[in-house]
């Protein structure tokens, strides 16, 4: 006999299974069963959209919006073709600039000499620029020689333009004396120089060009040799070095942070001591001068005291 609280309890007013399915069969999609308000309620779904239920964990948009994938795959692909673009940019002008750059090795005139200071030639892993403006005095195989003068424009002092410039012809020198035919190359370099002897340098990405008088700084000469080995020796000469040159190179090289700098501002050393200690060097220089000076006139004196009586004591004896 079944138990009293194991029957399922029936609540009072509930409908019967029966009454329940004859119920939902007059429901529609609304929900409701009355016509007129199922029908208001379709209307109004239909001009303000459709409820729609929303999961408070969920990432999805809750207006079903995919504007964000949208952008970020947007976004993504934009970058990536962007990168596509600069690689193959890159591979294809590297290709067409060493497909245009002059080959001194295989060939020396005056136009392929031109074509390598205007485009550059190839050096160590990239290529070494020449500045823009430039003359070929002479590019012959039959003579061996290749002589060629640029203009520095860019450079600010003479230590910027000696290792631009040392770079410049190394790289070009090299490059036309690999060829068989060319044993002499000659680079010179000149600069624009205000009044009072300042490089002068272009403006507007050089299209203002400086109005200076042009001067001739230095000149690389190169030279190649073979001995009956067959041994190949490249041989450089920088000429034009004059001294107020060397003093500016000085100057640029020589840095005043230097230790002994640093600690003569640290102790307190002042310039008044350092002309003191060079004026008490001269001093003592001047009076060693004048000591040997002293010393040779009385040796001087002496000897002509016993000249004197020399004479005399021979006179005394003749008499």
């Amino acid at each position: 006999m079944a138990n009293r609280h194991d029957r399922a309890r029936i609540q009072k007013g509930a409908l019967t299974a029966e009454q329940a399915e004859k119920l939902f069969a007059t429901v529609d999609e609304t929900g409701h069963t009355n016509e007129e308000t199922a029908k208001k309620q379709r209307k109004r779904r239909k001009e303000l959209g459709h409820g729609v239920d929303v999961d408070p964990l969920s990432d999805a948009d809750p207006s079903g919006s995919n504007v964000e994938k949208v952008i970020t795959k947007t976004a993504v692909g934009f970058v990536i073709v962007f990168l596509a673009i600069v690689v193959v940019s890159q591979v294809s002008c590297g290709l067409v600039r060493r497909a245009n750059t002059a080959d001194l090795a295989e060939n020396a005139d005056l136009t392929s000499v031109a074509s390598a200071l205007h485009g550059g030639v190839e050096w160590g892993n990239g290529f070494t620029q020449f500045p823009d403006t430039f003359s070929v005095q002479e590019a012959d195989e039959n003579t061996h020689r290749i002589e060629v003068t640029v203009v520095d424009t860019t450079s600010q002092n003479a230590l910027e333009a000696f290792s631009g410039a040392q770079i410049q012809a190394t790289a070009f020198a090299v490059n036309s004396l690999l060829n068989p035919n060319i044993n002499t190359v000659t680079y010179h370099v000149n600069v624009h120089v205000d009044e009072n002897g300042k490089y002068q340098q272009s403006a507007l990405f050089g299209l203002l060009q400086p109005k200076g008088e042009v001067k001739t700084i230095m000149t690389f000469v190169w030279t190649k040799t073979t001995n009956e080995n067959g041994v190949v020796r490249f041989n450089c000469t920088i000429t034009g070095l004059d001294q107020n040159m060397q003093d500016q190179l000085r100057d640029n090289i020589t840095s005043s942070f230097t230790p002994t700098s640093v600690i003569s501002n640290v102790l307190g050393t002042s310039e008044n001591e350092k002309d003191s200690k060079s004026k008490s060097k001269a001093d003592s220089a001047t009076s060693s001068t004048e000591a040997a000076a002293a010393t040779s006139d009385e040796s001087a004196t002496s000897s002509d005291g016993g000249s004197s009586a020399t004479v005399e004591s021979t006179s005394s004896s003749a008499q």
